[in-house]
């Protein structure tokens, strides 16, 4: 039976929290308990033991000099899902080699299975334009002339499993350490960059806190694209726009979930006249009334930025490729002051705010509040803008020119 002071305790947050509150209270605290005892902080890690490499301890083979006008490339990425931007933007790359007569194979990590059917399902679905074959990377990468990683755990494969003198590569897209806090996925994800793979870095915010967090700048710096077929304005758009909208990854901090949640609660409350849409991840318990359309295609998501006036894109590390696509519908991009977007998008049509969530309200208002609307609208999405050709052409050229020359010197160590 409880303690007096127990029961009074109980009683205070009950009349403080709610029921509802309350058993939210006891299911985290059991909830950690049983990850305690079960160690699931082991099942986030991506990495099979075996898998784990040391950037003081590789011992790669040197790459051989491979002069044939067809190249075996691997591309090594975890399993997509179904509108994962970081996929689409490295299979993108793989297409680039593919239009230009190379072989790619798509090797899929998964850290649980060898049998990579059921993701090359989604794939196929996803991404038809590919023409990739599609093998599990833990089957063996021996017979490839070069090989790509394409985040920090499948670098980490790479750097283990292919033993072969292949060319090694590293499509970067963002600085990964930053996805952590300080610890052992920081560290390990850091160490990547220090393996001696060609790192190709995707904008200019890569390349300077690679230099000032490692010491060590990329071999070579890709510019982002924007899919300028898809995403542009409509001739058969309504006449007039209204609201906004806004991409949602719960479950991805740095894409800052919470604080848009918070500046758009506040943003209803000047502007209740506007209506919120929110695609990506289903959102619930808002205190705002809100338009989830869950998972959109290119082409629907393109339809609704013609609809609306403002997007919301938080982004805390690497800009995602959401402003652009916004502007090229002639939507406005409402993004958080951070030196890393600033890098990378050097225009005065997307609107800055404060990241906090009044800071980021005043922004959306900003934006809806403009006198001419329409008129900003065409004139953004008219401004010229660099799609996604140059980028493939860049990298196509960076893998070509390396395999392709004669290693001296620390590179050929």
């Amino acid at each position: 039976m409880p303690s007096r002071i127990d029961a009074t305790q109980l009683i205070s947050h009950l009349r403080n929290e709610g029921w509802s509150g309350f058993a939210r209270r006891g299911s985290r605290r059991l909830f950690q308990a049983l990850g305690e005892r079960l160690s699931w902080a082991e099942f986030d890690f991506p990495l099979r033991q075996e898998d784990i490499a040391d950037s003081g301890n590789l011992g790669l083979p040197a790459p051989r000099q491979i002069l044939k006008e067809q190249l075996h490339i691997g591309w090594v990425c975890t399993p997509p899902a179904a509108g994962s931007g970081g996929h689409t933007t490295l299979f993108r790359m793989v297409q680039g080699l593919e239009e230009r007569g190379h072989r790619c194979t798509l090797f899929l990590y998964d850290r649980y299975a060898d049998d990579v059917a059921r993701h090359e399902e989604v794939v196929r679905r996803n991404w038809p334009g590919m023409r990739a074959e599609v093998r599990s990377a833990t089957q063996g990468m021996a017979d490839v002339d070069a090989v790509v990683a394409s985040s920090w755990a499948t670098a980490h494969v790479v750097a283990s499993r292919v033993t072969s003198p292949a060319h090694r590569f590293y499509f970067i897209q963002d600085y990964e350490p930053f996805f952590y806090p300080r610890g052992t996925f920081y560290a390990l994800a850091e160490d990547t960059y220090r393996f001696g793979f060609k790192n190709i870095a995707l904008g200019n915010m890569i390349a300077g806190v690679m230099e000032n967090e490692v010491g060590t700048p990329p071999d070579a710096i890709v510019p982002f694209g924007c899919d300028n077929d898809i995403y542009r304005v409509l001739p058969e758009r309504p006449v007039s726009r209204r609201g906004v909208v806004f991409y949602a990854k719960k479950s991805v901090d740095r894409r800052g979930y919470l604080l848009a949640k918070l500046a758009l609660e506040r943003f209803h409350q000047t502007h209740p006249e506007q209506e919120i849409h929110v695609y990506g991840d289903n959102v619930s318990g808002w205190s705002i009334p809100v338009m989830n359309h869950g998972n959109l295609t290119p082409t629907q998501l393109n339809e609704l930025y013609n609809r609306t006036i403002a997007g919301l894109a938080i982004s805390f590390t690497n800009i995602s490729l959401v402003p652009e696509e916004l502007m090229s519908a002639g939507n406005i991009p409402v993004l958080n002051e951070s030196a890393y977007s600033r890098a990378v998008l050097s225009t005065d049509d997307a609107v800055w705010g404060r990241p906090t969530p009044w800071g980021m309200a005043d922004a959306l208002s900003t934006a809806v509040e403009a006198a001419d609307v329409e008129g900003r609208a065409a004139r953004v999405a008219t401004r010229e803008r660099q799609d996604w050709e140059e980028t493939k052409k860049q990298v196509a050229s960076i893998i070509e020119t390396a395999c392709a020359e004669v290693l001296t010197g620390d590179r050929a160590s």
